[in-house]
């Protein structure tokens, strides 16, 4: 419970008006995220930048931040006890071994497939990695295997354009840049193999890119 107050206040008073007043945010589509506090989903986005996390929790309001789990690489996010406790703690990361090879499906996304079905909601990078230049990567099909075990949670692509300019890969220090955020309607894994799923995703994550490069040009 004290860990769970602490996220509150931190995103709360803290990382919230810090995005919203330093950088800013502008955000369509935002009626396509769930509202209902024990409404699980899975958020699926694009990933240029740390700040795509932050801004993306920052969309939440506070009764729901807590219920808000992003997915990260263990081994990067969690190789220390202080990094381990800021990410899990401060922020609900739910961490990912990416040197499991042979784990079944089930015990994979056990520490994922456990929130969704408590109602929560968690963020996910299917590129599996910082890319650049906006450009979209190949999807890993993690995110497909996820819906297929929980069919009844709803899929929400987005598309992310600025962090990559507020916190370029390899910097550590920001610029204020205006972040945008188009937000899909929600899809549900149909019985399709996991490979057209994912590329389904992709595809609809890849509309939101060209709706905002059709927006930049007017």
């Amino acid at each position: 419970m004290f860990y769970k107050f602490l996220k509150y206040i931190t995103f709360t008073f803290f990382i919230k008006p810090f995005i919203y007043l330093v950088f800013g945010v502008n955000v369509s589509g935002a009626d396509n995220l769930p509202k209902v506090s024990r409404e699980a989903s899975i958020i699926v986005a694009n990933h240029n930048s740390h700040f795509d996390t932050l801004i993306l929790m920052s969309l939440f309001s506070g009764s729901q931040i807590l219920k808000i789990h992003p997915v990260a690489a263990a081994d990067y996010f969690c190789d220390t006890k202080f990094k381990t406790f800021v990410f899990t703690k401060l922020l609900g990361v739910i961490p990912i071994s990416r040197k499991v090879k042979k784990a079944s499906k089930e015990e994979l996304f056990k520490d994922i497939n456990e929130p969704l079905r408590a109602g929560e909601t968690i963020i996910i990078y299917p590129e599996g990695t910082r890319g650049n230049d906006n450009t979209l990567a190949e999807f890993k099909s993690g995110v497909a295997h996820i819906a297929k075990m929980n069919p009844d949670v709803p899929v929400i692509p987005c598309y992310i354009n600025g962090p990559d300019r507020i916190l370029p890969k390899g910097s550590f220090l920001f610029v204020p840049f205006i972040a945008d955020v188009y937000i899909s309607e929600p899809v549900y894994y149909d019985n399709t193999s996991t490979k057209e799923f994912t590329e389904r995703i992709r595809a609809e994550v890849e509309k939101l890119k060209e709706e905002h490069k059709r927006r930049e040009e007017l």
